[in-house]
């Protein structure tokens, strides 16, 4: 059976993208897996043997992740997917009621401006008022939010708020094509609400540069029709879900990692919501973050724009959408899928018996591995970049590994490391001394952490340190005499 590696996965096995695994059903497929590559039984399965609740199991288009579908038979089925956290039918016209269309006039301006909408049977005049009258909610002015601001505003949504509590930095330049060379170190709410400007002054623009949190959400929300997912941490996505199916307000959701991306709709009339697809979201540092793993320019204007496209359906009430499908793009290997999402009975935000009736102030942190850096490090001891470099300028032995992808390698290499992945370090142990303090090191200090821990677990007694902010923190230090950095 053919099994497809999302990427978040693939450094369990062994970089592939697709590996072959005996077997005729699930279970024999993971029990093949999992003998193939040790490392992965980590990335699959938590401590008590149970596949992680991040993860979901796809054979063709059908869900298999629920234990009782592990033993059928799968006949006729091309390829199994295991897809990591990082949504048919045809909808109604009750997004946008009539009353509020009937407030809604086109002028001569508006004729020639959407003149391309207005010919098309499916909008007419009829759908553009609609989508003039729409009052839409965009978390995140990044990547995915770019396409997503720009495409709306040009179709002339008519109320647009943009929200995110960032500001412009030069690296966001090669992806985030909402701003310019001259916004950099401006809010990035600030930046958007210029460009919507620039591309139809009659749009009513509300920019609000803040971070979602459970005390906000509802209110950041409230009285919209239609939120869009943007952003690029697991702590926002679960807000933004949780504040949207309590509010009654349908949810556009997109993700990206490297080459792949997501797109479905949660909360729609009775269709699933992101909890019933991820019920909880990856441990921390389990799985590498778009800051960390990267993403190729085009793939935030590929997602984005069909999340603008999937709004646009939405409010105007035409064509099927993807309310209880996920969409999978990988625009490495060019190729996707259409996965049905199932709403879960048992689901604690959407289900039969809910146990959240309001946005919880839950530590989404701890979860979401985006803890302050002194709260995260408080059981492992760290070493500043300042303190690493004067331990190496002294000559002092100590062993560094480094457990960054190959890739982060190539950009910037730390000399003298010991390179060992995290999936591998259980039983690669033997390769570390004991009585060499040991100081581990990845892009932002994080991932380090995991390792560390990992190889605790494995029964290691020697001195182990993390590198505090990684090698971004360390890069200036060690490049210093070398000619000015990168």
């Amino acid at each position: 059976m053919k099994v497809i590696i999302s990427a978040t996965l693939r450094s369990f096995f062994t970089r592939s993208t697709e590996v072959e695994a005996a077997g005729n059903t699930i279970e024999e497929i993971l029990i093949d897996l999992t003998a193939r590559y040790p490392e992965a039984k980590r990335g699959l399965y938590d401590d008590e043997g149970k596949l992680r609740k991040f993860i979901r199991i796809f054979a063709g288009e059908e869900d298999m992740t629920d234990e009782s579908k592990h033993k059928e038979t799968l006949d006729g089925v091309p390829s199994v997917m295991l897809l990591p956290f990082v949504a048919g039918g045809a909808p109604d016209e009750k997004l946008i009621s009539d009353e509020r269309i009937k407030e809604v006039h086109l002028d001569d301006k508006d004729i020639d401006r959407f003149n391309k909408h207005l010919l098309l049977r499916e909008i007419g005049v009829k759908g553009q008022k609609r989508i003039k009258a729409a009052k839409v909610v965009i978390i995140g002015a990044g990547a995915l939010g770019s396409p997503v601001i720009q495409y709306l505003a040009a179709a002339g949504v008519g109320t647009i708020k943009v929200v995110d509590h960032d500001q412009v930095s030069i690296e966001n330049l090669q992806s985030q094509v909402i701003h310019s060379s001259r916004d950099v170190k401006r809010p990035k709410a600030a930046s958007a609400r210029d460009t919507i400007r620039n591309i139809d002054r009659n749009i009513e623009v509300i920019a609000e540069n803040l971070m979602v949190t459970a005390e906000n959400a509802a209110s950041v929300i409230e009285g919209y029709d239609l939120v869009i997912d943007c952003t690029d941490n697991y702590k926002s996505r679960y807000l933004i879900n949780d504040a949207c199916h309590l509010a009654g307000i349908p949810l556009v959701f997109g993700a990206i990692y490297q080459y792949e991306g997501q797109v479905g709709i949660f909360g729609y009339e009775d269709g699933p919501c992101l909890r019933c697809l991820y019920p909880n979201p990856p441990e921390p540092g389990l799985v590498p973050t778009c800051a960390e793993g990267g993403t190729i320019s085009p793939l935030g204007g590929i997602v984005g724009s069909i999340q603008a496209n999937e709004a646009l359906k939405l409010i105007i009430g035409t064509g099927e959408h993807l309310s209880g499908r996920l969409l999978t793009i990988d625009t490495m290997s060019l190729h996707s899928g259409m996965l049905k999402v199932k709403k879960d009975v048992n689901c604690p935000l959407c289900g039969k018996s809910p146990s959240i009736t309001h946005i919880e102030d839950i530590d989404y942190e701890e979860l979401c591995s985006i803890k302050r850096e002194e709260e995260q490090e408080a059981a492992v001891e760290g070493l500043t970049p300042e303190e690493l470099a004067g331990r190496i300028e002294s000559g002092e032995k100590i062993t560094i590994v480094d457990v960054r992808e190959p890739h982060e390698r190539a950009i910037i290499r730390f000399p003298d490391a010991l390179v060992i992945p995290i999936g591998q370090l259980a039983r690669r142990q033997k390769e570390l001394d004991p009585q060499v303090d040991t100081i581990f090191i990845c892009k932002e200090g994080k991932r380090s952490i995991l390792a560390i821990n990992t190889l605790r677990e494995a029964g290691y007694k020697g001195a182990l340190y993390n590198l505090k902010g990684g090698m971004d923190a360390m890069k200036d230090i060690i490049f210093s005499n070398e000619g000015g950095g990168l």
